[in-house]
C-alpha cells in the first residue's frame, strides 16, 4: 500500500475554456475546452504522483460521467480504489476571460450518496490507511454524506497511528474535533471557522492556535493566496511569501500545496522546507492550464524560494 492515501468524496470532471468576454444574457463563444479529473483528493494525488511519490486515491464514481472520470484517471496514471455509486459523478466548469484575465468557476453539488455508499467509501479509506503513513482528505462532501464524515474518518485514521491531513470548509470542518495532524484552511475558511473577522497575521495566528489548543489539529497552515502561507504551531509560527508567477489557472493550487507539504513530511524535510515545497507545488500548478498538476521540473526550480519568517511564542506577543 502506498504511504500516502487521498480521499475525494466529491470528485468531478473539470471542464475549462476561455472566452474573450463574459457578459450576462449573451451567448459566450468559447475556445475548445479541456477536460481533467478533479476534486480535492484527486488533485492532491496527481501532484504527489508528479513529485515521484507513490499514492492511492480513494473515491466514489458512478454513471456515464463516472466512466469518463475513470478514463481520465487512467490516462493520468493515478492508482485508485473506486467505490461504485448509483448517481452520476458531477462536472465543474471554469472559464477564463481573455479581456481581463479573470476566471469564473462554476461548481455543482454532486450526486446524492446513499448510506451504504458513503459507508463503503469510509471503509475503503480506513482499509487503505492501515498500511499508509498519511491520509489526505480534501474537498467538499456531496449530498447524502453526513457533515461529520471527516470527523469519523479522522478518529478512525488516528486510531491506526496514521497522520491525517484535512483540507475542507464549512460545517464539515467545524464538526472535526480531534485526530488531525495538519489542517489547511484558507484565510476565509479560518475566519468562518472562528466566526469572526481575521484581518491580520496576529488574529490569524490566534485563531489557528485555538484549533491547536482545543486538540483539533497538531498544527495549522493558512493559505493566503498572493500573500503566501502561514504555518502555526503551539509555540511558533512561520510565514512564507508567495512565488510570483503568471497565472494560467487557479484551480487545484490549494490542493497542490497540501500535496507538496504532505510529501515534504513524508520525506522528513524540515518544517520550513516542507512549507517551501508546498508553495512551489502550488505555484507550479498556477502556471499550468486546467487542473493539471505542476510539472516536476517547474516544482524543482521553484522549490527553495524566499526564506520564511519564523517567530517563537516568546516573541509572539
Amino acid at each position: 500500500m502506498p504511504p500516502i492515501v487521498t480521499v475525494t468524496m466529491n470528485p468531478t470532471i473539470d471542464l475549462s475554456t476561455r472566452a474573450d468576454q463574459v457578459v450576462s444574457t449573451e451567448k459566450i463563444r468559447c475556445a475548445q475546452p479541456r477536460m481533467d479529473p478533479g476534486g480535492g483528493g484527486i488533485n492532491v494525488g496527481r501532484t504527489v504522483l508528479a513529485l515521484g511519490e507513490p499514492v492511492l486515491a480513494v473515491l466514489p464514481a458512478g454513471g456515464p460521467t463516472g466512466d469518463v472520470l475513470q478514463g481520465l484517471l487512467e490516462d493520468a496514471g493515478l492508482p485508485r480504489r473506486v467505490v461504485p455509486i448509483g448517481g452520476s459523478t458531477r462536472e465543474s466548469f471554469a472559464i477564463t476571460e481573455n479581456s481581463s484575465g479573470r476566471q469564473f468557476r462554476f461548481v455543482l453539488p454532486g450526486p446524492t450518496l446513499t448510506d451504504p455508499e458513503w459507508n463503503d467509501c469510509l471503509d475503503a479509506a480506513v482499509h487503505a490507511a492501515r498500511s499508509a503513513h498519511y491520509v489526505v482528505a480534501s474537498g467538499s462532501l456531496p449530498p447524502g454524506v453526513p457533515v461529520d464524515f471527516y470527523r469519523t474518518l479522522a478518529e478512525r485514521v488516528a486510531q491506526l497511528g496514521c497522520r491525517f491531513v484535512l483540507d475542507t470548509s464549512g460545517e464539515a470542518l467545524r464538526r472535526v474535533h480531534h485526530g488531525v495532524f495538519l489542517m489547511k484552511p484558507s484565510a476565509r475558511e479560518l475566519a468562518e471557522y472562528a466566526a469572526r473577522p481575521l484581518p491580520d497575521r496576529d488574529s490569524q495566528v490566534t485563531a489557528a492556535r485555538e484549533l491547536i489548543a482545543a486538540g483539533v489539529s497538531e498544527f495549522v497552515v493558512v493559505s493566503l493566496g498572493a500573500n503566501g502561507a502561514l504555518a502555526v504551531g503551539p509555540d511558533w509560527w512561520e510565514a512564507l511569501p508567495a512565488t510570483p508567477v503568471s497565472i494560467a489557472s487557479a484551480v487545484g493550487a490549494g490542493d497542490a500545496m497540501v500535496a507538496g507539504m504532505t510529501v515534504g513530511f513524508a520525506r522528513g524535510l524540515s518544517r520550513t522546507e516542507t512549507m517551501q515545497l508546498g508553495i512551489a507545488a502550488a505555484s507550479a500548478t498556477l502556471v499550468t492550464a486546467g487542473t493539471n498538476p505542476g510539472h516536476p521540473d517547474v516544482i524543482t526550480r521553484l522549490f527553495g524560494g524566499p526564506p520564511a519568517t519564523s517567530v517563537p511564542a516568546a516573541r509572539d506577543a
